[in-house]
């Protein structure tokens, strides 16, 4: 059970916010880079941790995050034109840089110099730098000249063939998506093929998480009566990754839209080779953790006003344990029926959530070392050579011990 007070601390993010605070030191994706693929291009809509956005590619090929708001009459910069290195406000034409500079005010005659060039210097909208790594826009949202350098996640870093992305909206809370990333009991039941006695044999035994300097490890042990232990190691990287340890590999980014909503971005990848076309079949079969998209939208086929299209024959016929298609929908169902943020203090919490606990209070420790100007995890970027791993251990070995080595790569593939 967590109080109402933490709660309200690990999940609100907008401005001003404790969590929104901490997200805002680390680096963001907001966009595909195929959204402004072309200089003086159509501007998009971005929202960011409650913020209202709008990214461009001016005549140069420099990406420009703003805030929505012309600082003139607050109208809308989504309706500006992208033209000659700036953003034009289609209301009165005042035009604004990436870096947010107010560098035209056509709207004041030629005559009054003094008035045009004072406007230059003192309106100026927000802006946030930007850069482009693995298709994906990348923002950073925090304090000014503090931009930590990029963190080396290994999927950013293969060729493109190497990975598939896909993204569409949570419509819930950035929390319950992440802790459901972290839930290792519902694997067994919630992603299984049907309903049996035995899968009991299959809920974990044992959990360990540690924190560590780039997040957090979470380790969950299952004791099938041979004499090692199997280990699966999942890593949860500054402040919202996940490196799972399937093959191919597959990671998650949590990225709060607002208090309300996430982006939910699924990667497959491979630092080896490239994805075969059987592993691409599975990611866009709609059966595993991607899930298939509205046409032109970001917002799920499968969601909450169609209830996930969940099939009762299917389900009671013992082949699907939902009765949902795939395991990204039925995530997602099962997140989102929690409400758009969930009362956690109606809780009562098992054996099995050991490692849901532990993970809330290592997240309420970050805001706290925050909060007193301690060093953050993930800021270095080589902490996150890791990735994910299964291993076998001896019963009784101290896993506690081994879990920062396991899973340390010397270094990440090359781009």
């Amino acid at each position: 059970m967590l109080s109402h007070e933490n709660n309200e601390l690990l999940t609100r993010v907008g401005p001003g916010s404790a969590m929104g605070e901490l997200m805002r030191r680390y680096w963001i994706p907001a966009a595909n880079s195929d959204q402004v693929e072309k200089p003086d291009g159509p501007p998009v809509r971005v929202k960011l941790l409650g913020e209202n956005l709008v990214l461009f590619r001016d005549s140069k090929g420099k990406l420009g995050l703003l805030d929505e708001r012309c600082p003139h009459r607050i109208a809308s910069l989504f309706f500006g034109r992208n033209e000659e290195d700036g953003l034009r406000c289609v209301y009165h034409g005042l035009k604004f840089n990436v870096h947010g500079e107010c560098t035209d005010v056509p709207c004041v005659p030629d005559s009054a110099k003094d008035h045009i060039e004072n406007a230059k210097r003192n309106i100026r909208v927000k802006s946030y730098p930007c850069m482009e790594r693995a298709g994906l826009v990348w923002t950073y949202m925090g304090p000014p000249g503090e931009e930590p350098d990029f963190p080396e996640l290994e999927w950013t870093m293969v060729p493109s063939a190497h990975r598939y992305t896909t993204r569409h909206v949570q419509e819930c809370n950035w929390l319950q998506a992440l802790e459901g990333g972290f839930d290792a009991p519902h694997l067994t039941f919630l992603h299984r093929g049907g309903e049996t006695d035995a899968s009991r044999n299959f809920v974990p035994s044992f959990y360990e998480v540690q924190g560590t300097d780039f997040g957090f490890i979470v380790a969950t042990g299952r004791d099938t009566g041979e004499p090692l232990i199997k280990w699966n190691l999942n890593i949860m990287l500054m402040p919202f990754h996940k490196i799972i340890s399937t093959q191919p590999f597959a990671a998650h980014m949590w990225v709060p839209v607002d208090d309300d909503n996430t982006m939910l971005y699924s990667i497959d990848f491979r630092p080896d080779r490239p994805l075969s076309e059987q592993e691409l079949a599975r990611a866009k079969g709609g059966d595993w953790i991607h899930t298939e998209n509205e046409a032109g939208s970001d917002h799920a086929l499968r969601n909450k006003r169609n209830d996930y299209m969940i099939n009762r024959e299917l389900q009671a016929s013992g082949l699907s344990y939902t009765g949902i298609k795939g395991f990204g929908t039925q995530d997602c169902a099962i997140q989102e029926s929690m409400g758009p943020i969930v009362d956690r203090s109606l809780e009562h919490l098992l054996m099995g959530d050991a490692a849901i606990v532990k993970l809330r209070r290592l997240l309420l420790q970050a805001l706290r070392d925050h909060a007193d100007g301690k060093p953050l995890m993930g800021i270095d970027p080589r902490s996150y050579r890791v990735r994910s791993t299964r291993v076998e251990l001896p019963r009784g070995a101290d896993m506690a011990a081994a879990m920062s080595n396991l899973v340390r790569v010397d270094k990440v593939a090359a781009q």
